[in-house]
């Protein structure tokens, strides 16, 4: 069993209103083995809380995230980082576009499938459910 931390990645188009929507989850284990992001960014959402948002933006700003995650060579020397420390600088609390939640842990078998999870769990609209109806 592996034990990992987690945090959502919010975006947050006004940061004076202080509203935001889910869009990611960043998950690291503990271990310093595996870092993981995956996103799913609600644009309707997203613009309910600010028609003028720059969505182009945004998505440029979490696309930097996934390649610091990814540790791609263009992603600056965040991505050089090891995998831990980049977990902390990308969860660090700050005052911008994007931020992340507070820091959570956990326990899985499987780093990924704890990812794809919270992703469903966290970010992703609930799936909606037929009420029982009595026989």
């Amino acid at each position: 069993m592996l034990c990992y931390d987690y945090a959502i990645v919010r975006v947050v188009p006004r940061v004076e209103r202080g509203e935001f929507v889910n869009a990611g989850v960043l998950l690291s284990t503990r271990d310093g083995v595996y870092l993981g992001a995956l996103f799913a960014l609600d644009e309707a959402r997203l613009r309910a809380l600010d028609p003028q948002v720059d969505i182009e933006l945004v998505q440029r700003q979490l696309g930097a995230v996934e390649r610091i995650v990814a540790g791609e060579a263009n992603a600056g020397e965040i991505a050089r980082l090891p995998l831990r420390a980049r977990f902390h600088w990308l969860t660090a609390q700050r005052s911008a576009l994007i931020q992340t939640s507070p820091v959570h842990g956990g326990r899985c078998n499987e780093p990924r499938l704890a990812l794809e999870h919270l992703l469903q769990r966290m970010v992703l609209p609930p799936i909606p459910t037929r009420g029982c109806l009595p026989a």
